[in-house]
């Protein structure tokens, strides 16, 4: 065998990929390829924040693959007919790629597979290259997934991982075999962080140096902001999940055993997704819901999108989104927890608009996660509501979140920041932020109502 083809898709890195280490090893040249799949951006996922993090996760890729004697092979187009196109260019024999989970990316799989077959070429599918554990690498007795995270998460917990490996020294490309020009996109966050593999090995090694150890204590701490920011890499495939547990349980102690169970419930959702594909956008358990649409609670809608709620920690999180296409994992519960229980409006319209803006906008988290809160999901508990002022209370004790994103409250002191329309008179005319667009007693009582629990 003389080429090999590695697809790359969400496996954006050079450490511990499976598919360019078995490409390598069995072949003496390799063409590492990207497509610009013209399909992502028909169904509306190629967005702004997104592609911003995609050209450097591409552009930092390229420069890995030169230091090391090879390049980036960026084509655009539809992937099979682009897979198909090179691997006649080359004269490869085979195609390896990394295994994923949504509909669409078996959908694909399977084109791509009678089209190369069709041609005389072998595809190679590999999995635990963007999970720790594959779907379907643990499974309950009598089913095709867990439903529940806890057992789950028992098993999960046993199953051996494979080993990590290195970056290679040398990757040798073949001549000859045409490359698009690498994109340059710009995010509409301000704050978006950058992408490539490079940038999300020096986070992790400040992480692990650093924050993991009181990740246990302090991951719901809204002001601090102790989490990892690694979700994007993950999303994106810039880290290995395989990697990044090794490396958690070598650090060892409360917090990494609660960053590695972070790092499960990812697998988690993904298991879920890959058995039941249509639960990224039908309910996975339906309560028969009346949801309240986007066009019938638009006014609810767009205040809840810009962060005009006149509920501080709920407008501080969706502000954060905005500025950063990124929100702490409490935000997101808050948030999502407003829009679908307290606003009652379909959990499919917050995860929209999560998507248009969070760079680790991924259908199987963002999706199940929003399921999950809706209680339309895998919760065992689908009836809880989160009240915003006690969670607030809770995780931003002293307000310092709510004054960093909200900057009409900043003179606002101490814990009244998150009840502001309790302030005195003169000194509530003197804040340009909105009343409550609703009360919380009349949004639980017609959530209760809707769920038939009054």
């Amino acid at each position: 065998m003389n080429v090999s083809v590695v697809l790359f898709t969400s496996d954006l890195r050079l450490h511990d990929h499976p598919p360019l280490r078995a490409a390598l090893d069995g072949a003496r040249e390799v063409v590492p390829l990207f497509v610009r799949d013209r399909a992502v951006d028909g169904a509306g996922f190629a967005v702004p924040n997104r592609l911003a993090f995609l050209s450097d996760c591409l552009r930092d890729l390229d420069a890995g693959l030169r230091e090391r004697g090879g390049r980036l092979v960026l084509r655009t187009g539809e992937v099979v007919a682009e897979v198909c196109r090179v691997a006649t260019e080359a004269g490869a024999d085979e195609v390896h790629v990394a295994a994923d989970v949504s509909g669409f990316a078996h959908r694909r799989e399977e084109r791509l597979r009678r089209a190369l077959e069709a041609e005389g070429v072998r595809l190679h599918v590999h999995d635990t290259v963007t999970s720790a554990v594959a779907p379907g690498g643990v499974l309950p007795a009598g089913s095709d997934h867990f439903a529940v995270f806890t057992p789950y998460f028992r098993r999960w917990s046993q199953e051996p991982l494979r080993d990590a490996h290195g970056a290679p020294r040398t990757v040798r490309v073949p001549d000859g075999v045409r490359s698009d020009e690498l994109p340059a996109h710009k995010g509409v966050s301000e704050g978006l962080a950058p992408g490539g593999e490079t940038e999300g090995r020096k986070r992790l090694t400040t992480w692990l140096r650093g924050g993991i150890a009181s990740y246990e204590d302090r991951h719901d701490d809204l002001a601090g902001d102790a989490t990892s920011h690694l979700s994007p890499h993950l999303h994106f495939g810039t880290l290995s999940p395989v990697e990044l547990v090794h490396r958690a349980r070598s650090a060892g102690g409360p917090g990494a055993e609660a960053f590695v169970r972070q790092v499960a419930w990812r697998d988690f959702n993904r298991q879920l997704l890959a058995v039941r594909p249509d639960a990224s956008e039908a309910d996975y358990r339906t309560r028969r819901d009346r949801w309240r649409s986007e066009e019938s609670a638009r006014e609810d809608v767009e205040a809840w999108k810009k962060g005009l709620t006149g509920y501080p920690v709920v407008d501080a999180a969706m502000r954060q989104l905005r500025y950063e296409g990124w929100m702490h994992n409490r935000g997101r519960l808050l948030t999502a927890s407003f829009l679908t229980k307290t606003l009652y409006v379909d959990w499919r319209v917050g995860a929209r608009h999560f998507l248009e803006l969070l760079v680790d906008g991924d259908i199987a988290n963002n999706q199940l996660n929003w399921q999950w809160v809706a209680g339309t999901g895998t919760d065992t508990r689908p009836n809880r509501v989160l009240n915003p002022v006690l969670q607030a209370k809770r995780y931003d004790p002293d307000g310092e979140y709510v004054r960093r994103w909200v900057p009409e409250l900043a003179d606002v002191e101490g814990p009244a920041v998150h009840e502001p329309w309790k302030l005195q008179e003169l000194e509530r005319a003197g804040i340009d932020y909105p009343d409550p667009i609703v009360e919380l007693p009349e949004g639980l009582a017609r959530f209760k109502q809707a769920r038939g629990l009054d």
